[in-house]
């Protein structure tokens, strides 16, 4: 299981469907799951749209719903919360050989990332105000960084860091040579 972490902007549905395209995994992308959830469930899209973190136990119950032991995965998106990632540790790392992947770059170049998103039409909509881009990034920041430093230190998995502010080939190939180190 590949887990790939990084705040907004950062490559992580680009990188994912790269490794799926050269290796046989299932992509677990969490946020698109839930866009699509958000057309039919106005509470979710409510979350979304505000820019927050949707509730704990629905976000557990689609992972699981989504994880077969069957074949490899990526996670992108998942997990954000501490209580998230020691439930993915606690319930999957006796299943799969855990491998988180933090994606780094710095704010700047995340806000940039995803105002290019939002000028080549690719835009969504919690990506539609610079305040829910802002409050996305602070969950990042508060909430979800705090994850990764306790995840670099968890001995049930193994954890690298690529910096991803260069060019997408050569930030994939770096994400290549740290899934076979």
């Amino acid at each position: 299981m590949i887990v790939l972490m990084g705040g907004q902007g950062v490559g992580k549905g680009t990188f994912a469907r790269m490794l799926c395209e050269t290796h046989d995994f299932k992509h677990i992308e969490t946020g698109a799951i839930l866009r699509e959830a958000a057309k039919t469930d106005k509470n979710i899209s409510d979350i979304i749209a505000r820019g927050d973190l949707v509730p704990h136990e629905t976000l557990l119950k689609i992972v699981a719903n989504n994880i077969t032991d069957k074949k490899d995965i990526i996670l992108d998106g998942f997990p954000r919360t501490l209580e998230q990632a020691k439930w993915l540790i606690s319930n999957y790392s006796d299943k799969f050989k855990i491998h988180i992947i933090y994606l780094e770059v710095p704010k700047e170049i995340m806000i940039q990332r995803i105002q290019k998103r939002i000028r080549e039409g690719g835009g969504r909509a919690d990506d539609a105000d610079t305040s829910t881009i802002q409050h996305r990034l602070d969950i990042f920041w508060n909430t979800t960084m705090p994850v990764i430093e306790w995840l670099r230190n968890e001995s049930k998995i193994k954890f690298s860091e690529v910096d991803v502010q260069g060019e997408v080939h050569d930030n994939f190939s770096n994400i290549l040579k740290a899934l076979n180190e």
